[in-house]
């Protein structure tokens, strides 16, 4: 990971989880001349303009055009330059998801990509702001690295340490009024590797993005006030996923609910229970997202909570997963 960056973690209770990004890309602009940003029009909305301000001769706006934004940015790739991309998770994913998949993602190239706005985080702009599909989407590119802050720090580590990652990765944040979740920036954060937030025997939450803060709410009061002992995994890193601490938590646990910003169909739930269903072993098991349908329009806080996304949400889940009845033995030869 690179050092020497001018960005400190008492700047994120001042700043926007995108205003750490462009701080956080300003300063490794410094250390890698390589590295070039790119816009489609939304320098200030995604806050790269901090980069293009810095580096006038290595940013690019391309403007409207966000096919040719990433057809432009294989090019500089090709190269040899690193580009940063930076533009809404919808046009990603959506508007320029052919040129995401055959310019970026069939040649592997070294491509860092920075979504702003993703799930319900404008939820008040209606269905044509909302990204809710974007995980599923971008995951099931080969190549692509697949990555979920919880706040603003997290996303500050996952953009220091993908320089050093090799190929595309889509780092996917809110709009930018996302909570602080993480007091520092040494929690061991790894590409691929969970985070576990808070051990426990009882059943394990797995969540990222703005659902961490969230489900540790929830553990917390469920401990306090239901004597449960409830594991807390963040996974920020949703490609490549971290199998083992999916199993070992199926193993130690037995009860696992999964809570994202994003459809429940081929997001970070159905990234687990495909992990669950290849080890073969039997486990209760629920996934909480948006229903698979298009999100209700209104402000982020108010979707979160009727969706069951916030803490509440959450608290009412895990006592319903605890209900569920499983095979709850010591023979997993059984469950094969």
């Amino acid at each position: 990971m690179s050092e020497g960056l001018t960005w400190t973690v008492y700047d994120a209770d001042s700043m926007t989880q995108a205003e750490i990004y462009g701080q956080v890309l300003c300063d490794l602009g410094d250390q890698h001349p390589e590295i070039v940003g790119l816009s489609a029009d939304l320098a200030n909305s995604t806050k790269i303009g901090k980069f293009g301000k810095k580096f006038p001769e290595r940013f690019f706006n391309v403007g409207i055009a966000e096919q040719n934004l990433f057809g432009v940015a294989a090019g500089l790739a090709k190269s040899g330059l690193t580009p940063f991309v930076s533009t809404m998770a919808t046009f990603v994913s959506m508007r320029a998801c052919e040129q995401v998949r055959t310019d970026i993602c069939y040649q592997n190239l070294d491509c860092k990509i920075i979504a702003t706005h993703g799930g319900a985080s404008f939820g008040q702009a209606g269905s044509t702001h909302h990204c809710t599909e974007d995980i599923a989407i971008m995951r099931s590119f080969a190549n692509m690295t697949v990555i979920v802050p919880a706040d603003g720090i997290e996303c500050a580590n996952a953009v220091k340490t993908c320089i050093d990652w090799p190929g595309p990765v889509y780092i996917r944040i809110g709009r930018g009024f996302e909570p602080k979740f993480y007091d520092d920036e040494e929690y061991g954060f790894q590409i691929g590797k969970a985070v576990t937030l808070m051990e426990g025997t009882d059943i394990t939450l797995i969540c990222c993005g703005v659902t961490v803060l969230q489900a540790m709410e929830a553990a917390k009061f469920l401990k306090e006030n239901d004597g449960l002992s409830v594991r807390v995994l963040n996974i920020h890193t949703i490609k490549p996923i971290d199998e083992e601490a999916i199993i070992k938590a199926v193993m130690d646990t037995r009860r696992l609910a999964v809570f994202e910003e994003h459809n429940v169909m081929g997001g970070l739930g159905s990234a687990v229970a495909d992990v669950i269903a290849a080890s073969g072993k039997g486990c209760a098991f629920t996934k909480v997202g948006i229903p698979d349908c298009y999100c209700e329009v209104g402000y982020p806080e108010d979707l979160y909570t009727h969706y069951k996304l916030d803490a509440d949400g959450v608290i009412e889940t895990v006592r319903q997963v605890m209900q569920m009845d499983f095979e709850e033995d010591d023979d997993w030869e059984d469950e094969v």
